[in-house]
């Protein structure tokens, strides 16, 4: 592969678009960061996410190096042939994100949790794994499975919707019973929603109430632990059907230490059925935020390799 080769990976999440020079063993050489704010409609930040791979595009060749793809990892599903298909956040669902990306250069277009996935496993954390479970939480709740260093798409590419499933709340005050999705308990947002409504403030990220939680605030540790417990739960399940080497995790708050994290660890285990997988590796993903844009330029560089 030549030496100059590279690739330009962006990671499209609700919150953020971050987005970087890739070469072909992983390095960032550069990368940056800007708003999503899905709010302005989808046609709105596919133009930002075109704009954003352009001008690295221009930065890549301005400093002699070969960009020859573009991979684009979003928070949605998507399918087989690159299509967005659901619109939760991000609304590409019938717009032709990858054949915009293509007028720019070769594109590859998958979900942000397969291609974060893909990188930790050519990478980072999964290296040395045939099969492993990887997990992101931030913005959003998703995950991949990652056999022989590939994603497992499933038959139409809607594997990893973690996000939505289903949960049963027990109320430790007066035992009243809900029934919220995973993303409603365990994501950047519902920590915010969940600590502001308990305690009255005014906090804005999921980083916020890890911080107040760390330093003793009982709201904050309270709605970190249960977080921690139900995302713990959830990840059990999907280990006891699948039974991986290893489960990495990532994301904005997914590989973040303290409390959040020990909660996790200990309900993933305590909530595994067997015996003698309940001591399976646990790890937080290497490359932390970035895994999103640099395994998407990966995945584009497996399909258009350089010269």
């Amino acid at each position: 592969m030549n030496a100059s080769g590279c690739a330009i990976g962006l990671d499209v999440g609700g919150t953020k678009i971050a987005g970087g020079i890739v070469t072909p063993d992983g390095k960032v050489l550069t990368k940056c960061v800007v708003p999503t704010l899905p709010e302005r409609g989808g046609e709105a930040v596919l133009i930002a996410a075109l704009r954003q791979a352009a001008g690295l595009l221009d930065e890549a060749r301005s400093a002699g190096l070969n960009p020859v793809c573009i991979g684009v990892g979003v928070g949605e599903l998507v399918d087989l042939r690159g299509n967005v298909t659901s619109a939760q956040t991000i609304r590409w669902r019938g717009l032709p994100v990858q054949e915009r990306f293509s007028t720019l250069a070769p594109a590859v277009v998958d979900a942000d949790s397969r291609v974060a996935g893909f990188c930790e496993a050519w990478f980072g954390a999964g290296r040395q794994f045939k099969s492993f479970l990887y997990i992101t939480v931030g913005t959003g709740i998703g995950c991949s499975l990652i056999v022989d260093g590939v994603p497992h798409t499933g038959a139409g590419g809607s594997t990893g919707t973690l996000a939505s499933s289903p949960m049963i709340a027990i109320c430790p005050h007066c035992g009243a019973a809900s029934h919220p999705v995973l993303e409603e308990i365990a994501s950047g947002p519902a920590l915010v929603a969940r600590y502001n409504q308990r305690s009255g403030t005014r906090a804005t990220s999921g980083e916020e109430v890890l911080s107040a939680a760390a330093a003793g605030n009982p709201d904050a540790a309270y709605v970190v632990e249960t977080a921690g417990e139900a995302l713990g739960a959830t990840v059990a399940l999907l280990v006891n059907v699948l039974d991986p080497e290893a489960v990495v995790v990532g994301g904005g708050l997914g590989s973040a230490a303290g409390l959040h994290w020990d909660r996790f660890v200990a309900s993933t285990r305590k909530h595994i059925w067997s015996d003698t997988h309940r001591q399976l590796h646990i790890l937080k993903a290497s490359y932390g935020a970035d895994a999103g844009f640099v395994g998407a330029a990966a995945l584009a560089l497996r399909r258009y390799p350089a010269a």
